[in-house]
């Protein structure tokens, strides 16, 4: 893809980025998934949803994800957080912008709304998996999984033809970014997207995320059959559909 880029934020990390930039126009901020990189369907869609409307894009790559620098062993909520707020004030700086959160993305845009509540002027989310690592991970940890996991600073979980490792750190630093007991007060168009047969995070997740947004124009959008990525064609043709509503 033509338009990623790298930013070096320290002596030891760059983030890899995809950017698109149109004079004066508002920006759409992607923030992707748990394990997940920029190579796949849902940027590139939304890249080019962004050109033809003309729509200034920015989408971020935390570190130990994909081709950034770094080991996904040593991230963890707070460090993927700080570094999309870096490239939002970099590329962004005093613009709008709506963000688009899919999975883990859905929790680290919720940390964007800290910093950034004045400019975000609209929230889609994907599958949104806010505090999934206590939640949907920990908890469903036996004994023997938790104490190795305590004991290593390491779990390899598997999942399907995947395989996790879930790091002790991980976990801890989870637990200081709680998003979910946090009312956010923007006036703002907020549709959470979740497929019906997703599996990995219940649809419930969604509807606590629009809890969090008492003054907004809220929606619900569950996709019949949809599963966790909402990455097919047919799928994203309705995120898009969606999105041009935030317009």
């Amino acid at each position: 893809m033509a338009y990623f880029r790298f930013q070096k934020i320290s002596n030891t990390k760059k983030i890899r980025y995809i950017l698109k930039v149109f004079k004066n126009a508002q920006f759409v901020v992607f923030l992707h998934g748990f394990m997940s990189d920029l190579e796949g369907e849902k940027p590139n869609a939304l890249l080019k949803f962004a050109k033809k409307n003309k729509i200034s894009f920015l989408a971020v790559e935390y570190s130990g994800h994909g081709k950034s620098s770094g080991k996904f062993t040593n991230g963890n909520i707070s460090k993927w957080s700080k570094e999309v707020s870096i490239l939002i004030r970099k590329h962004v700086k005093k613009k709008d912008f709506i963000l688009i959160g899919s999975s883990m993305g859905a929790w680290i845009s919720l940390n964007q709304f800290k910093i950034f509540k004045k400019q975000i002027k609209g929230f889609l989310g994907i599958g949104a998996a806010p505090e999934f690592l206590e939640n949907l991970m920990w908890k469903k940890f036996n004994k023997k999984m938790k104490e190795e996991t305590k004991k290593k600073g390491i779990y390899h979980l598997q999942h399907g033809d995947y395989e996790y490792p879930i790091t002790y750190q991980l976990i801890k630093d989870g637990r200081k970014n709680k998003v979910l007991n946090k009312i956010i007060s923007s006036n703002i168009r907020v549709t959470m997207m979740h497929g019906e047969k997703d599996n990995v995070v219940p649809v419930s997740y969604s509807r606590k995320v629009l809890k969090l947004f008492p003054k907004a124009k809220k929606k619900l959008n569950i996709i019949k059959k949809g599963d966790h990525s909402l990455s097919s064609k047919k799928w994203l043709k309705i995120i898009l559909k969606e999105l041009k509503l935030f317009i």
